[in-house]
């Protein structure tokens, strides 16, 4: 894994990068987590990944910003590296923010791989269903920066609460595919709305495993992710 540092608006941001072949971003959790999935061993097999740090956060200049800012660093580092359009592959709030950088910059995503999202809703019984499940989910403990994350979440609950997501949403013509984790305390149907609803969506659970099985199945990631970004790049 080699560091990049990408100027954007006077902010360095850090950028992990590993492999070759065509292009993924990779984009994990939070919102306002370290990247944990900058680890070469979880990196899609044949291809080159891109693993920004977001702004606020571990190696990264900068503090609380809205998700307006990190949609517009994603796009910064894609053009500082040289990158024409790449693959993002997104894990939890990483799906999410995925999303929303396909609906307004399509041209810059091949397409979404989108795993473990909590989809585009503040749904009571969704959350319910979390807040029981919080006593039996596995521990993984990741660095985060609260201030990030609230910032972050704050602006979400905008996008979803805005007119046209979902017009954007179904107007979007980049290809996306959504997994749920089978064990995820998270409900999945959030997912399944929203694979039915973009243009070329799809939706399949992958069982046996929870929510960070990046950390506990990291075999079972590894495999999951390459397979799906191979589907696209044909790789």
């Amino acid at each position: 894994m080699e560091s990049v540092r990408v100027e954007v608006d006077g902010v360095a941001l850090h950028v992990g990068v590993t492999g070759d072949g065509p292009d993924v971003l990779v984009l994990s959790g939070g919102p306002g987590c370290v990247h944990y999935l900058e680890q070469d061993a979880l990196a899609p097999v044949g291809h080159r990944v891109w693993l920004p740090e977001p702004r606020g956060v571990g190696r990264s200049g900068g503090g609380p910003h809205d998700m307006e800012r990190a949609v517009a660093d994603l796009e910064a580092v894609r053009s500082a590296v040289g990158v024409a359009s790449w693959v993002v592959v997104g894990h939890s709030w990483g799906c999410d923010l995925a999303v929303r950088y396909a609906v307004e910059h399509p041209a810059s995503v091949v397409a979404v791989v989108g795993i473990a999202g909590r989809g585009p809703q503040r749904d009571r019984t969704w959350s319910e269903a979390y807040e029981a499940g919080k006593p039996g989910e596995p521990v993984v403990e990741i660095a985060w920066a609260p201030e990030v994350h609230a910032a972050l979440g704050a602006s979400f609950t905008a996008w979803i609460q805005g007119d046209s997501l979902w017009r954007d949403l179904a107007d979007c013509d980049v290809p996306m595919a959504f997994v749920a984790a089978g064990d995820d305390i998270r409900p999945s149907w959030p997912m399944a709305q929203l694979a039915r609803t973009v243009r070329h969506g799809t939706f399949t659970t992958l069982p046996d495993v929870p929510h960070d099985f990046w950390s506990t199945h990291p075999d079972v990631w590894t495999r999951t992710v390459s397979g799906l970004c191979a589907a696209v790049t044909g790789r």
